[in-house]
């Protein structure tokens, strides 16, 4: 189970990506961080100056996504990681010696939690820190371990790497990290995420029974979402020939989203198609006149980020991360105010003029967050470490 037999000698130094998080292709898993690694050790197979990377994968699945370039290799455990605590057990206790047996110099930990103990320094990303922030929606098991081993990883880190200034601040004052340690990285957008043409969005409309307007929240189904808020908001725009979609997996407490529409009568107004397919984000974005993210919590909003690169207003909240992803190219509202987000989706709905100014603002501020901007920003980080201008 800890892995197969490393090679021989090497003569560069090694840096091993803990991505065991890396979802399979088609899973609800593959979103969130899953994003975040697979984008990332893409966009590193472009930088050769850190040295070499080892991916610790979780299954033999993502294998064919790892880049063919010769300072990147792929390390695949003897048992598939497919289960929480398969994947926790493998971490502490296998992946301290993987390492140990291929003299990896430093290891990047992707999301959070690192292996109790390393024989070698550690980056840590942290994604947010919303088991902290909002306990009471969060599984008990899954919220004490992250909140303490995370705790301890931050202590053990050479440096911790935000991938937002919101988020970075969190860091500091949750967990009291020294501000000189925590270094901003934002996300990117990968370029499959684009206007696509009106033949394209028509055809998949077709397909899936799509109307030719509808509203659209792409992400999770769970309470720091705010879905329940964004039901009672469009309850209130009733009559309307615009459906809301609701798309994504469902994460914690999402019955109460069910039941809610249910009570509202708004069954044939919400519609509710599921976990969509990383290869057909691009299309559901495409195809909504305004994607809607009144998120009480982001550690940085990867979904208005994409939305805005394909053309599409955007209509979020004016808290966490939110308002440094979109800046003024989003219509803001504060998630608590039902009577101010149904105004804002009444004015996505009907303000033709709105929503072709903001398609330009998106697109336009899109165009500043790339993987390879996130990439060369990672390693930079890991020579800093590893020339020792860490802790």
């Amino acid at each position: 189970m800890c892995g197969r037999k490393a090679r021989g000698a090497r003569h560069e130094a090694r840096v091993g990506i803990q991505a065991t998080l890396w979802g399979e292709a088609g899973t609800y898993r593959q979103s969130g961080v899953s994003n975040y690694i697979r984008h990332l050790v893409r966009a590193l197979a472009g930088v050769s100056s850190f040295g070499e990377a080892l991916i610790y994968l979780p299954t033999a699945a993502p294998l064919a996504d790892v880049p063919a370039v010769p300072h990147m290799q792929a390390r695949v455990p003897l048992i598939p990681l497919r289960r929480p605590a398969q994947r926790i057990l493998w971490e502490h206790a296998c992946l301290p010696w993987a390492l140990l047996r291929d003299r990896v110099d430093l290891l990047h930990a992707t999301m959070n939690v690192a292996p109790w103990w390393t024989p070698c320094p550690v980056v840590v990303s942290i994604m947010d820190l919303a088991y902290m922030r909002y306990p009471h929606v969060h599984p008990r098991g899954r919220r004490l371990y992250l909140t303490a081993f995370t705790r301890l990883t931050v202590r053990q880190a050479r440096a911790v790497i935000a991938i937002s200034h919101f988020t970075r601040d969190e860091v500091v004052r949750l967990l009291r990290v020294p501000a000189d340690r925590v270094h901003v990285t934002h996300l990117g957008v990968d370029g499959d995420f684009r206007p696509l043409s009106p033949d394209q969005v028509a055809a998949f409309r077709r397909r899936r029974g799509l109307p030719e307007s509808y509203l659209l929240y792409l992400g999770n189904l769970e309470p720091r979402k705010n879905l329940a808020r964004l039901v009672e908001a469009y309850a209130r725009l009733q009559p309307t020939a615009t459906p809301l979609v609701l798309a994504g997996a469902r994460g914690w407490g999402y019955a109460e989203i069910f039941a809610q529409v249910e009570t509202l009568g708004l069954s044939g107004q919400i519609l509710f198609p599921g976990f969509v397919p990383r290869e057909e984000l691009p299309l559901w974005y495409n195809g909504a006149i305004a994607l809607v993210y009144p998120s009480f919590y982001e550690g940085f909003g990867l979904p208005p980020l994409e939305a805005m690169a394909c053309g599409t207003p955007v209509l979020t909240s004016n808290a966490s991360s939110l308002p440094e992803v979109v800046g003024a190219a989003g219509l803001q509202v504060p998630p608590e105010d039902v009577a101010v987000l149904a105004a804002g989706l009444r004015r996505m709905v009907e303000d033709e003029e709105l929503r072709a100014d903001l398609r330009e603002r998106g697109l336009e501020r899109a165009r500043q967050f790339t993987w390879e901007r996130t990439a060369r920003e990672t390693a930079a980080l890991y020579r800093q470490v590893q020339e020792g201008r860490g802790r």
